[in-house]
């Protein structure tokens, strides 16, 4: 999942063209509640599946002068993983990001040919008459 950003036009502009602030902090509590941390309940042969997920929030706001400011907020969802229920027994299973995983072994090997690259050719330099 994404970034989601709350830049709602429509209702959020008060009389006189200044943002209403009560209603951007109404839309972001709408946006961060616990239904967006736990999904709804899948049930498939005897099995429950209750996905849950990261969610993450800020927002700000500010004003220059007497009729220039806004406010804003952002929300990030990410897939942590699911609790499976089964004969009475609750399991957690979690996400696996592939791409952090690849990206976590490219590191790995870049810093290992960093690190041992000069002591495997100054060893070989030895080595060599």
């Amino acid at each position: 999942m994404g970034t989601l950003i709350l830049a709602r036009r429509s209702g959020i502009i008060a009389e006189g063209g200044l943002m209403d602030v009560q209603q951007v902090l109404t839309h972001a509590q709408d946006a961060i509640t616990v239904r967006r941390v736990f999904g709804d309940p899948i049930t498939v042969d005897g099995t429950t599946l209750v996905p849950m997920a990261v969610v993450s929030g800020g927002g700000g706001g500010g004003v220059k002068g007497t009729n220039d400011g806004g406010v804003g907020f952002g929300v990030s969802a990410r897939p942590a993983g699911a609790f499976v229920v089964r004969n009475g027994d609750v399991q957690w299973r979690p996400a696996i990001d592939i791409n952090k995983i690849i990206l976590g072994g490219q590191a790995v090997a870049v810093t290992a040919l960093l690190v041992f690259g000069p002591l495997v050719r100054a060893w070989f330099r030895r080595r060599l008459p």
